[in-house]
C-alpha cells in the first residue's frame, strides 16, 4: 500500500495511488508512505526520488551508524516502532521503519500498520497547514510515537497495580502471578530499549543541519518527554521486581505455616506413639496385662500426653 502527500495549488494533498508519481514533479512530493509495498511500487518510488531504499532486514542492525548517518543530500533513519504482537499472553515487539528525509522529501518504507502512522494521517487531517514538508510529518511521527509508549506505560502500570491487588489479597498464590510478572518484566524491557533507540534518533536530529529551525524546539521537547518515559519504565521495573519479591515472599510464608502445622501435628502425636511403643513390647512380665483397667489406662495417658503437649505449644505462642 502507498500513501503520497504532495504540495499543489499551496496545499499538500494526499493520493493513493502510484501513478500520482507520474503527474507530479519530485519537488512536490512532500511525504511517499510505503507499508508492505509491492516490488514494482518500491521500484517507482526509488526512481521517482532518485535513491534506493533499504532492504528491512539490514536496517535491522543494531550498530548507530546504520540507524542513523546523513550524507551530502539526505538523511537516513532506521528506527524501531512498537506493535502489539498476537498470541495468548502477548505482548509488544519492534517493527523497523525505514525512512530518508531528502530535499524536504519525506520516504517511510515498512513492512506492517503501525498506530503511530494512523494518528499522525488524523493530525493531518485536522491541522493540514502545519504539514509544510517531510520534516514536519517526520517529527509528527515521532511525537505520535512518544505518545503512543506512554499510553503503553499507563497500560503497563495499571496491569503491575492489579497483580499487586492479588498479591495483597489472594491467599492462594498461584504460578500464573508469577508468570504474569515475568511477561510484564520483558515487556518493560522491550518498552524501555524502544524508548532509547528514540532518543538516540531524536539527539541526532537535534544536531542535524537538515531539521528546520522551526523544528529544533519540538525535538527539544521530544527529548524531555523521552526522559520522563525513561524515568518511568526503571520505576515500573522496580515495582515488578519488589512485587516479585513479595510473592515469593509469601510463598515462603505459606510453606513455612504448612511445615510448622506437619511439626505440630508430628509433635503431639510423639507422646501417645511413645506410650504405645511401650505397651506394644513383648516381654513376658509386664503388670499392666493382667489389670483390668490397663486398656483405659494406655488410652488416656495417650490423650492427656497430646492434650498437654498440645497446651504446652498454645502457652508457648507456637500456634
Amino acid at each position: 500500500m502507498v500513501a503520497i502527500y504532495y504540495r499543489q495549488h499551496g496545499q499538500v494533498q494526499k493520493a493513493s495511488s502510484i501513478e500520482v508519481l507520474d503527474k507530479i514533479d519530485a519537488i512536490q512530493l512532500v511525504w511517499v508512505d510505503l507499508n508492505n509495498p509491492e516490488p514494482y511500487e518500491k521500484k517507482r518510488v526509488e526512481a521517482k526520488i532518485g535513491v534506493g531504499l533499504q532492504d528491512l532486514e539490514d536496517a535491522e542492525e543494531i550498530e548507530f551508524s546504520s540507524r542513523y548517518h546523513e550524507l551530502s543530500n539526505m538523511v537516513v533513519i532506521n528506527s524501531s516502532f512498537l506493535v502489539e504482537s498476537e498470541g495468548e499472553g502477548a505482548g509488544y515487539e519492534n517493527e523497523t521503519v525505514s525512512f530518508i528525509a531528502k530535499n524536504n522529501t519525506l520516504i517511510s518504507y515498512r513492512d506492517a500498520d503501525i498506530k503511530s502512522f494512523g494518528e499522525t494521517v488524523k493530525r493531518f487531517k485536522i491541522n493540514p497547514a502545519s504539514f509544510v514538508d517531510g520534516y514536519s510529518f517526520l517529527i509528527s511521527l515521532f511525537e505520535s510515537r512518544i505518545d503512543y509508549d506512554a499510553d503503553i506505560l499507563e497500560d503497563l502500570s495499571q496491569q503491575i497495580t492489579n497483580i499487586s491487588r492479588n498479591i495483597t489479597l489472594d491467599d492462594n498464590l498461584s504460578e500464573d502471578i508469577l508468570q504474569e510478572m515475568t511477561i510484564l518484566q520483558e515487556n518493560c524491557m522491550t518498552i524501555r530499549g524502544n524508548i532509547i533507540d528514540n532518543q538516540r534518533v531524536i539527539s541526532a536530529l537535534l544536531r542535524s543541519d537538515y531539521i528546520p529551525d522551526a523544528l529544533n524546539s519540538k525535538l527539544r521537547v521530544l527529548i524531555r518527554d523521552i526522559s520522563s518515559l525513561l524515568d518511568y519504565t526503571n520505576f515500573a521495573f522496580e515495582r515488578l521486581e519488589f512485587l516479585q519479591n513479595s510473592f515469593l515472599g509469601r510463598v515462603d510464608l505459606q510453606q513455612n505455616r504448612i511445615i510448622k502445622i506437619f511439626t505440630v501435628v508430628t509433635v503431639i502425636f510423639m507422646p501417645p506413639t511413645l506410650i504405645a511403643s511401650v505397651y506394644g513390647m513383648n516381654f513376658r512380665v509386664m503388670p499392666e496385662l493382667e489389670w483390668g483397667y490397663g486398656y483405659a489406662f494406655a488410652i488416656g495417658l495417650m490423650v492427656l500426653s497430646s492434650a498437654f503437649t498440645l497446651f504446652l505449644f498454645k502457652k508457648k505462642n507456637w500456634l
